[in-house]
């Protein structure tokens, strides 16, 4: 990773624009992965987010604003909430040679060209939010300006807070944010309904929530370590009329589930492509 990381120097630095939940989780992964603290400058308006920064990673440079940066990077992070995206856009066409990525939802490469040039070369990235504990998966997809040593730098990056796909359809971000983007909220609201019922089932609600905590936890740790597909795993859990059968019928039978999840998709994947316009 360090190989990738080596166009990355203090005279042309990374420069993260945005140092919340996201951006401080990828900037931790890309520190720890061997990018020099004072190859990077963050752009963070918020002091006690910056005292936080400064704190965690001595030689860091953090800075209130774009006006701020005074030396031209080689790759700028985009990572400030969609909505407030347009307003740090002005400083950044002064830097023409930079390789912009964006983690924006909803933004698209044809808003970056807009507002920096359509020269640029930019590339978005839809991540999510397991990425805080180098747990995440992030899919990228690039304009035609990107370059094959630009393609290696971005999945460098991404790979210091977990997997990386690219896709060369821009179109299937949205897809892609319906099923993973948004997928963490699915799994909590599923260790939700899961504690809820124990409670109902007459456990008490710190056993409940423990027991469908760690189950979530310790399934998901056991796809990561067994090369079976999910099925087979569920089939793997499941005794002819045992109690794990019993309860499959329930989520499978008329493929109630698979409806329901099929719906939840749609729907995400639509808003999706309404938020990018």
């Amino acid at each position: 990773m360090k190989t990738e990381f080596s166009s990355i120097r203090r005279e042309s630095p990374l420069v993260l624009v945005g140092g919340g939940r996201m951006g401080a989780a990828m900037l931790s992964g890309w520190l720890a992965g061997g990018l020099d603290p004072s190859a990077v400058m963050v752009v963070e308006p918020f002091a006690q987010a910056q005292e936080s920064l400064r704190e965690a990673y001595p030689g860091l440079t953090v800075v209130d604003g774009m006006g701020d940066v005074s030396t031209a990077p080689s790759v700028v992070i985009l990572a400030v909430k969609p909505q407030i995206m347009a307003e740090v856009m002005p400083p950044l066409v002064a830097w023409p040679d930079a390789l912009f990525v964006s983690i924006a939802a909803g933004k698209t490469l044809a808003f970056f060209q807009e507002h920096l040039g359509a020269d640029r070369s930019i590339v978005r990235v839809m991540p999510n939010t397991p990425a805080a504990v180098g747990a995440g998966i992030s899919v990228a997809v690039g304009n035609d300006h990107i370059k094959p040593t630009d393609r290696a730098l971005v999945s460098a990056l991404l790979q210091a807070v977990g997997m990386v796909d690219w896709v060369e359809d821009e179109a299937l971000i949205d897809a892609v944010t319906a099923v993973s983007g948004s997928g963490p909220a699915y799994v909590f609201l599923l260790t939700e309904c899961m504690a809820q019922a124990g409670i109902e089932a007459g456990l008490s609600p710190e056993l409940a929530g423990r027991l469908a905590r760690q189950t979530v936890i310790g399934s998901g740790t056991l796809m990561q370590h067994d090369d079976a597909d999910a099925g087979t795993l569920r089939k793997n859990v499941t005794s002819p009329g045992g109690t794990t059968q019993a309860a499959l019928s329930i989520f499978m039978d008329d493929d109630r589930l698979a409806i329901v999840v099929a719906e939840a998709i749609a729907a995400a994947k639509k808003r999706s492509a309404e938020l990018s316009g």
